[in-house]
């Protein structure tokens, strides 16, 4: 963000003042350990964290200022306020009022941060989301972080019910919406499928008459009136961005040929999973809705590589496939299929997935079930089996934690093994999966 003073802050969202001593801020953060000198801290709280306790680390860090809900803070410049987090909002909609450049704004069920990582590959000039800044608070810093002299804007935008996509865009006001899919993830939060189409649809509603959607073709719960126009992806042969049939390479790289705007080409991608052929369908669409060549899209599409813990593969004595960032039925099963087609002997290593809802217990059976249908030589699940082992037979076993998971998958690997690591992220399997991964190139 461009330096701002406090009182100009204040005035943008409507706020009271305290302590300003003419002080300029040139950042944000949320985050009293990652604080940069200049910065405004915005003390974000929630119902077992409150941000207003480390107030004071920030400004020994180097914070100039702060947001808060305290109304009894005193000595520090402050910005007082009743909700820290639609503060933290109202600072990126001034923000992105300076930004001049498409924006394209990704959400979906699955495949988001894979979607955006392939564009911000494909678009020359592009910034795009850290990591998996999707949230409340992650998509107003990815805003705010946004150089003013990118070319595009890529922005994930996540959501675990109504209302929470339409909260933050007026921050991000799309000139591009994707929406990767419709799957079930979340439906402990969300309830139904229905509301999850309705509050996917929240990103699509925020386009303006010059806007664009891309949207899945095969998915009829996404096929609504809405401002500006369409662009569909998929396998769908009437689909406006066409992929055909997808090949895995001896790592899960896929091949395919994809066609779009009258152009046609053999693509093979960085990324694994044959998963990858849509997510990479949908930013052609988008990149085409911005102004970009298709020959250009391609060659970057080819460069793009994933995020950290989403299907990265090492390979040594063993190859261990590290897809431990997050998990939900789609990608557990789109991972388990492509690490079924990698040759060797396949061992997975998988835990709860998480906000399931009433499927909690038919979905798990359902991955335990296909790893026996996939050939899979084990699976250990750690932590209390959610239904995976039971369903997979005799083919698994179940752990208590992560050392117990060490211990009883080192036992049984071989050379030549493919071994997939893969949980929500409050089982902890990154860690697992990076020592698996250390320890093949021993």
């Amino acid at each position: 963000m461009r330096p701002r003073t406090l009182l100009e802050l204040a005035q943008a969202i409507g706020c009271e003042v305290r302590n300003d001593s003419g002080v300029v801020v040139t950042g944000i953060s949320t985050d009293s350990r990652a604080v940069e000198p200049g910065d405004l801290f915005v003390a974000i709280s929630g119902e077992t964290h409150d941000g207003n306790r480390f107030i004071g680390k920030a400004i020994a860090a180097g914070a100039v200022a702060a947001v808060t809900s305290d109304p009894e803070l005193e000595g520090i410049p402050s910005l007082v306020v009743s909700d820290t987090l639609q503060a933290l909002r109202d600072i990126a909609v001034l923000h992105r009022d300076d930004l001049n450049m498409p924006v394209v704004a990704i959400t979906g069920s699955t495949g988001k941060t894979s979607t955006k990582d392939l564009l911000a590959g494909a678009l020359p000039g592009a910034w795009a989301s850290p990591r998996s800044f999707n949230n409340e608070v992650g998509v107003p810093l990815t805003i705010l972080r946004t150089p003013l002299d990118a070319r595009f804007l890529v922005a994930e935008v996540g959501s675990r019910g109504r209302g929470h996509i339409e909260f933050l865009m007026p921050a991000v006001r799309p000139d591009v919406a994707i929406v990767t899919n419709l799957g079930v993830v979340h439906l402990e939060t969300f309830g139904t499928t229905e509301v999850l189409a309705d509050s996917k649809f929240e990103l699509v509603e925020a386009l303006d008459d010059t806007g664009t959607a891309v949207l899945p073709a095969g998915e009829p719960r996404l096929r609504r009136p809405h401002r500006g126009t369409t662009v569909t992806f998929g396998k769908e042969p009437s689909a406006d961005v066409h992929i055909g049939e997808v090949a895995l390479d001896e790592v899960g790289f896929p091949s395919f040929r994809l066609d779009a705007a009258g152009e046609s080409a053999a693509i093979r991608l960085r990324m694994a999973g044959a998963h990858q052929a849509l997510n990479a369908a949908a930013a052609v669409g988008a990149g085409l809705a911005v102004g970009v060549g298709f020959a250009d899209l391609v060659a970057g599409l080819e460069q793009a590589t994933g995020s950290q813990w989403r299907m990265e593969i090492h390979r040594g004595r063993y190859t261990v496939v590290n897809d431990a960032y997050n998990a939900n039925p789609d990608s557990t099963e789109a991972a388990m299929r492509t690490v079924a087609a990698i040759p060797g002997r396949h061992i997975a290593v998988l835990g709860k997935m998480a906000e399931l809802g009433s499927l909690e217990a038919s979905e798990h059976g359902r991955i335990g079930r296909l790893a026996s249908e996939l050939g899979f030589a084990a699976v250990v699940t750690v932590g209390e089996d959610p239904g995976i082992a039971a369903a997979a037979g005799p083919l698994a076993r179940n752990v208590a934690d992560v050392e117990m998971a060490h211990a009883v998958v080192s036992a049984i690997l071989r050379e030549g093994d493919v071994l997939l690591v893969k949980a929500s992220r409050a089982v902890g399997l990154e860690s697992l999966a990076l020592r698996m991964a250390e320890e093949a190139q021993q």
